[in-house]
């Protein structure tokens, strides 16, 4: 799971149709915003980049489209590298209209997000997504549209949380009274998400093969091996069997579910896998 924390040094949500000077490089974005089929309005960021290729950025759950910096370094990335790329905020988080989470309507999201590229050009495409960002990508995965998916510490197989551990005694009486409970964020465009038990449940409600063997695209997945990643990493090394022959998984070793201290390495391999199949 993804807790996002300040990031209030991420200066790309302040710009609309601005420049940005970094590595020599001159780069464009565009605040943009569209509509999931329910109407509900979601916000991101759009990057021009100079082919008809495009990336999707996925976040993960309680986070935006941020990825407390992941995104936004990868994205400046890969338009440099001549990909167009879209980071945007799931219902219920960062800028996007308000709504409890759930996963059946962050697929709602991500669907509608295809939809928008593929109006705005863009003919091959790419999913990256980070922890549940990659669960939705598989959940939303198109086989027409699709080239390829890259994922972040992904969840590919059921877990079985201990919420006790992630929620005040408070937080989930509230759960209990209402079947939602409230948390508090450190987010620039609002103070709290809403969660309800649907979305609990959904983390340990389905079948991997079922959900793995849809999927017709090459994957690269990459995990680490501590902490929660000591849980979906082996998850992941026991599904790679369904997936497709070009698939891989790399394993940092002592790396932790936010990979953070992995940057320099997953941004050369993202380039190369991208690359490679998209």
């Amino acid at each position: 799971m993804e807790v996002p924390q300040s990031i209030t040094r991420n200066i790309y949500d302040k710009m609309t149709r601005e420049a940005i000077f970094q590595k020599g490089v001159v780069y464009r974005m565009e605040n943009v915003s569209f509509e999931n089929e329910n109407g509900l309005t979601l916000r991101g960021l759009w990057q021009e980049g100079s082919t008809k290729k495009g990336i999707i950025m996925c976040h993960g759950f309680r986070s935006n489209r941020s990825s407390r910096g992941r995104f936004d370094r990868l994205a400046s990335t890969f338009q440099e590298k001549g990909y167009s790329v879209l980071r945007f905020d799931f219902g219920g988080c960062g800028e996007s209209d308000n709504r409890p989470l759930t996963l059946r309507g962050e697929v709602e999201d991500l669907t509608a997000a295809i939809e928008y590229v593929t109006e705005k050009g863009t003919e091959d495409l790419a999913l990256f997504g980070h922890s549940l960002g990659a669960r939705v990508c598989l959940e939303a995965y198109q086989r027409d549209r699709i080239k390829t998916m890259m994922f972040t510490g992904a969840g590919t197989g059921p877990v079985q949380y201990d919420w006790s551990a992630e929620f005040t005694t408070e937080q989930l009486a509230e759960l209990a009274d209402t079947g939602f409970l409230t948390q508090s964020v450190e987010d620039p465009f609002r103070s709290s998400i809403i969660i309800p038990e649907e979305m609990l449940r959904d983390f340990d409600d389905f079948d991997q093969e079922e959900l793995l063997s849809r999927v017709a695209c090459p994957v690269y997945l990459i995990h680490g091996d501590q902490g929660e990643e000591a849980i979906l990493m082996p998850l992941t090394r026991e599904g790679m069997v369904y997936l497709p022959k070009e698939s891989q998984l790399t394993v940092f070793k002592g790396a932790a579910h936010d990979l953070m201290d992995q940057m320099n390495e997953i941004e050369h391999l993202a380039c190369q896998w991208m690359k490679n199949f998209l």
